[in-house]
């Protein structure tokens, strides 16, 4: 797996690649791209988690750079330092009930740390760009048959989060009908699978469930939401980064529109409880009640979704099963610990 010396390694930065799905990306990366030099950057918040890269901290094609994205000066001398081909953005702040009582730092992080992700990109003449997004930018979708978000659809985000999401995707092209910089954005359905923060729907119901645990439900559990198993989405964004024309968008969806209500009791079903385990809790501020997508354009490019809702929602289950030690690192917060020793944060490290 480690790559060869004394020739040219395409360069791929990946920010936020302690996250869900930037994580996730990152191994997709490696496992695929044997040449390919993938550099992980990421300010490791409270979602940040090292612990899933663990086995590639002796691989000669990945590095990991402990860097805030809003850190100007220290963003521009990576870029120049390491002359990136190939940037994949996932770094944002993305939990909507924290947008809600802290709007600021998701605009801080969300639109300023893109800019300056952009300039950095423009100034050493990157040969992509791809800008990973959310149908939340999209706003409320009615219940109607056959409508669904496409990538012509107006932007109408409800939430802080949402709405710095927006702002983030024009920012992205302004910066390719101004300057002329090689962009995509991608815009994803509800993601889902291994290594998901169990803040997060599913993952704190599997986890809530196996613990003999309350399950909060916002409303009644009507808002369906279109799931897309993050190992799809990962293998798209894969796609427009090699394939997808320069300025375009790319919607992603997993044609698995399902309540919130049936998504846990699924869940409930497939680990052996009951549904008294359901909590209806109050409703969500700005609660969209449905997102669904029209994924047509990238499926013009080749791209299908490998998982259905049922098995991808059976092999996330058995995941978090096999990986309590993972996650129960994570609800206890020895995480951090755990990887503040293992690793040396004061330079870039290979």
């Amino acid at each position: 797996m480690n790559g060869g010396r004394g020739v040219h390694m395409t360069k791929v930065l990946v920010t936020g690649g302690a996250g869900f799905i930037g994580g996730n990306f990152i191994h997709h990366m490696i496992e695929k791209y044997p040449s390919y030099k993938i550099y992980n950057l990421d300010s490791l918040t409270y979602a940040g988690d090292l612990i899933k890269h663990e086995k590639f901290q002796s691989y000669s094609n990945y590095t990991f750079c402990k860097l805030d994205i809003n850190d100007r000066k220290a963003v521009t001398e990576l870029f120049f330092k390491e002359q990136f081909d190939f940037v994949v953005h996932f770094a944002a702040e993305s939990h909507v009930d924290r947008s809600i009582l802290d709007p600021g730092i998701f605009v801080q992080t969300n639109v300023l740390g893109t800019q300056i992700l952009l300039e950095a990109a423009k100034a050493v003449s990157v040969q992509k760009f791809v800008h990973v997004s959310t149908d939340e930018v999209y706003g409320d979708l009615p219940f109607e048959p056959n409508l669904y978000f496409t990538e012509e659809t107006p932007l109408q985000p409800n939430s802080p989060y949402s709405a710095s999401k927006a702002s983030s995707d024009l920012m992205v092209r302004a910066y390719h009908e101004t300057y002329q910089l090689p962009v995509n954005i991608t815009r994803c359905s509800n993601n889902y699978g291994p290594y998901h923060f169990p803040e997060k729907l599913i993952p704190l119901a599997i986890t809530r469930v196996m613990e003999g645990q309350k399950v909060p439900v916002y409303g009644a559990g009507s808002n369906i939401r279109d799931w897309l198993h993050v190992q799809d989405h990962c293998a798209a964004v894969d796609l427009v980064l090699h394939e997808g024309a320069a300025g375009e968008v790319y919607n992603i969806g997993g044609h698995n529109e399902k309540s919130n209500l049936e998504v846990v009791k699924t869940i409930i079903n497939m680990l052996g409880s009951n549904n008294d385990l359901i909590e209806f809790v109050e409703d969500r501020l700005g609660h969209d009640r449905r997102y669904a997508i029209d994924p047509s354009k990238i499926e013009a490019l080749g791209w299908k979704p490998r998982h259905s809702f049922e098995s991808g929602i059976a092999e996330t289950i058995q995941w978090y099963q096999q990986n309590q030690l993972w996650w129960q690192r994570i609800l206890s917060g020895e995480y951090r610990q755990y990887f503040e020793r293992q690793y040396s944060f004061d330079q870039v490290n290979g």
